[in-house]
């Protein structure tokens, strides 16, 4: 039997809309409910420190940087780029600077969203330590990648000499780097359309005839998914695993 769609219970309208009101409300209920965000923003700070600490140093220097007269800016992203000269000079203090600079220094907030959405799921997933070494290895291959063309750009004559001076920082390819391992997190069938609209989007760039940067933010994301070692098990492996039977020991023989 068909009901008549007036018949169907609907919602009160002030129920979406109430736990929204209730932060603004004063008195205790008001209160209350400040309270309980405030401890469930705490709780997610403590579940993935690494991504709020990485977030904490980008804001002081995004603030910095912002302050700078933009001839002192321009010296101070230069000494900390992974450019040739740099890397030359300097590559264990360069690869690990470069990732705490953003350039423009208002692109924090924007950074600052995707942290939440990228690392913040991955460092959840798979722990501060693991998480920190798929940003990390993604970071720095990624980087010598893409400079190792610009130095045979440079050679061959198909780039400006330029480049080996360039500010090249942020923290995109450790970003890319964790947009591939994340690609374990999605279930089959869902994670070959994952795939589908991760890969043409960094690949695209580069066959067209994309920057020294397009090819880093490729190579990150298949250094990515290269990490599938650092995963851990899904729940119907783990179920899998725990259902096979124990290894029965050699009988040991005494005397």
């Amino acid at each position: 039997m068909v009901h008549d769609a007036e018949q169907t219970p609907q919602p009160p309208q002030g129920r979406v809309l109430l736990p929204a009101l209730r932060l603004l409300a004063p008195g205790p209920d008001g209160a209350r409910a400040r309270g309980e965000s405030v401890r469930l923003a705490a709780a997610r700070v403590r579940a993935t420190p690494g991504t709020h600490i990485w977030l904490l140093i980008l804001a002081v220097t995004s603030v910095t940087a912002a302050g700078m007269s933009p001839h002192l800016r321009s010296y101070l992203l230069h000494s900390v780029s992974t450019n040739l000269v740099e890397l030359h000079r300097h590559p264990i203090r360069v690869l690990v600077a470069s990732a705490l600079w953003i350039e423009p220094p208002s692109g924090f907030l924007f950074y600052a969203v995707l942290f939440e959405l990228v690392h913040a799921t991955a460092e959840r997933w798979l722990g501060t330590a693991r998480w920190l070494l798929v940003a990390a290895v993604a970071h720095i291959g990624a980087t010598l990648v893409s400079q190792k063309a610009v130095f045979f750009g440079i050679r061959d004559d198909r780039l400006p000499g330029s480049l080996a001076h360039t500010v090249d920082i942020g923290v995109s390819y450790g970003l890319a780097g964790v947009v591939g391992v994340l690609a374990y997190r999605v279930p089959r069938p869902w994670r070959w359309g994952y795939l589908a609209v991760v890969l043409p989007f960094f690949a695209v760039p580069v066959l067209d005839d994309g920057s020294f940067t397009d090819l880093g933010h490729l190579s990150a994301v298949l250094i990515g998914l290269c990490c599938y070692g650092v995963t851990p098990p899904t729940p119907a492996a783990a179920r899998t695993a725990g259902a096979a039977p124990p290894r029965s020991r050699p009988r040991r023989w005494t005397r």
